[in-house]
């Protein structure tokens, strides 16, 4: 029997097939580029779907969902821990962060991807301390320039250079890796030259800052993910190809 969400048009059953699909073409994607699948982690981005549709996704066997906005997590995370308090989901902050949502952001999500500025992980690093928590972050670097996207800039590398070495020094911060979203292009390969140039900037962070791991690169979404995976990608946040398209209002 197919069984339909009351909150959504699309079937669980339709959800169990696009997650499968999509978990199919990344264990492609890594074989093809003579990586372990298991190095690669699936974040399901399920903004503007509701919290049923995380839980779904949950019985199916998901356990990392991103969220782009933190009123919107906190209105859905607490409803999902309500509804099944055994759930044991690992929440990644996967869209921009400002300043003043950086106490809420700190307690809400597991993992920030999306630390755009010195002063914004300073902040974060005071909201973290407050509440007695280290948090996991990722640096989001822009690196195709578009002044639409945030993020440092890749060209100012002194600049972001140092404010590593200062980040580096909050004790209530994990950095972790680099987190970029590549240009909406007709052709995914096109993204490739963006991927690759966020792995050679983690290598140059592990050569100068070998203390920490870097072991995170947060790239690739549903239209790119097999290309980011096969330039080194950790971590694909994937929305659309799993949940469909997102609800209008």
């Amino acid at each position: 029997m197919q069984v339909t969400n009351v909150n959504s048009q699309l079937p669980v059953t339709h959800l169990e097939k696009n997650l499968r699909a999509v978990q199919q073409r990344i264990v492609r994607a890594a074989e093809a580029a003579q990586r372990d699948p298991n190095e690669i982690t699936l974040v399901a981005v399920s903004k503007t779907f509701p919290a049923e549709m995380v839980l779904a996704a949950y019985e199916l066997g998901m356990r990392h969902f991103g969220e782009n906005r933190v009123e919107e997590a906190g209105e859905k995370i607490p409803r999902i821990k309500s509804q099944n308090p055994k759930a044991e989901i690992v929440w990644h902050l996967v869209g921009h962060l400002q300043s003043r949502k950086a106490k809420e952001a700190a307690e809400l999500f597991n993992i920030i991807h999306s630390i755009d500025s010195l002063s914004l992980a300073q902040k974060l690093d005071v909201r973290a301390a407050a509440i007695g928590k280290r948090v996991p972050v990722l640096i989001e670097v822009n690196v195709s320039g578009e002044p639409s996207k945030f993020g440092f800039a890749l060209a100012a590398r002194i600049e972001f250079f140092a404010a590593v070495r200062e980040m580096l020094a909050l004790r209530h911060l994990d950095l972790q890796g680099l987190m970029t979203i590549a240009p909406i292009v007709s052709d995914p390969n096109a993204t490739r030259p963006h991927f690759r140039a966020l792995r050679l900037l983690r290598d140059e962070l592990r050569a100068q800052f070998p203390e920490r791991a870097w072991q995170h690169l947060s790239m690739g979404m549903t239209d790119d993910f097999e290309v980011a995976i096969a330039e080194g990608a950790t971590m694909v946040r994937i929305g659309r190809a799993i949940f469909g398209e997102r609800p209008h209002p």
